[in-house]
C-alpha cells in the first residue's frame, strides 16, 4: 500500500515551504533577486541548506517560485481592492492605486520580482506576471466601457500602456527615491493613479475626486 501523507504533514511541509519563500523574499526586499542564493535563505529561515534543497533543487527554481508567488499575492490585492469598490470606476482605481503603493512599499522586492536583469530562463514567469497586471486593469478597464462610464478604446493596449508606466514612474531606474517619506509616497500614489485614469479618458475632475476616496480609505484599512 503507498505511502499518503496525513494532513498534519501536509501542512508541516506547506509551511516550511512558505518560510523558505518569505524568507526568500526577506533576502531579494534587501538586495535584489542575485541575493537569492540558496545558503542565505537557509540562514535566514532558520534551517539547513539541504532542507532548502529538498524543496528547491537550483537558485533558478526557487527564484521562479519566489517571483510566482510574489505574483500571485499582488494580483490578489488588486482583486480583493477592485471587488469591495461600489463600482466599476471604483475598481479601476482601486487596482491602480493598489499596485502602486504595494509597489512603493516594496519597492526592491518588486523591482526584483518584475524588472530587474535576471537570467534568460526566467524571463517566462516575469512575462507572466506582467500579463497578469494587464490582464487585471484590462478586466476592469472592460467593466468600466461597458457600464458607459469610458470611451470606446482597445482595453488591452491601454492595460499594457499603464503597466509599464506604473512600472518605469514607480520603482524603475528614473524613479525617485521616496524610502522613508511617506508624504511624498501618498503624493506618488496619487498621482500615478491619475496617470492611469486619464490614460483610459476619465474625467479629470473625477478621477481626482475617485483617487482621493480611494487613497483615504485605503489609509484607514
Amino acid at each position: 500500500m503507498p505511502y499518503r501523507r496525513t494532513a498534519n504533514v501536509v501542512r508541516r511541509l506547506a509551511a516550511r515551504e512558505d518560510a523558505i519563500l518569505d524568507a526568500a523574499s526577506a533576502v531579494a526586499a534587501e538586495g535584489g533577486m542575485n541575493a537569492v542564493q540558496i545558503v542565505p535563505v537557509a540562514h535566514r529561515a532558520g534551517i539547513a541548506a539541504g532542507t532548502v534543497y529538498r524543496y528547491f533543487p537550483s537558485k533558478t527554481d526557487l527564484v521562479a517560485e519566489l517571483v510566482a508567488s510574489v505574483a500571485t499575492r499582488e494580483i490578489a490585492a488588486m482583486q480583493a481592492a477592485a471587488n469591495a469598490a461600489p463600482g466599476p470606476l471604483s475598481a479601476l482605481t482601486g487596482a491602480v492605486a493598489t499596485f502602486a503603493s504595494r509597489a512603493l512599499s516594496e519597492r526592491r522586492l518588486a523591482w526584483a520580482a518584475i524588472a530587474e536583469p535576471v537570467e534568460s530562463h526566467l524571463d517566462a514567469v516575469r512575462l507572466d506576471f506582467r500579463k497578469a497586471l494587464a490582464g487585471e486593469l484590462e478586466t476592469r478597464i472592460k467593466a468600466a466601457m461597458s457600464a458607459g462610464y469610458l470611451p470606446d478604446q482597445d482595453a488591452r493596449l491601454a492595460a499594457t500602456a499603464i503597466v509599464g508606466a506604473l512600472l518605469e514612474a514607480l520603482i524603475g531606474p528614473l524613479a525617485p527615491d521616496l524610502a522613508g517619506d511617506a508624504a511624498s509616497v501618498r503624493t506618488a500614489v496619487q498621482n500615478a493613479t491619475l496617470l492611469a485614469l486619464r490614460a483610459v479618458g476619465m474625467v479629470d475632475a473625477r478621477a481626482r475626486g475617485l483617487v482621493a476616496q480611494i487613497v483615504l480609505l485605503s489609509e484607514k484599512a
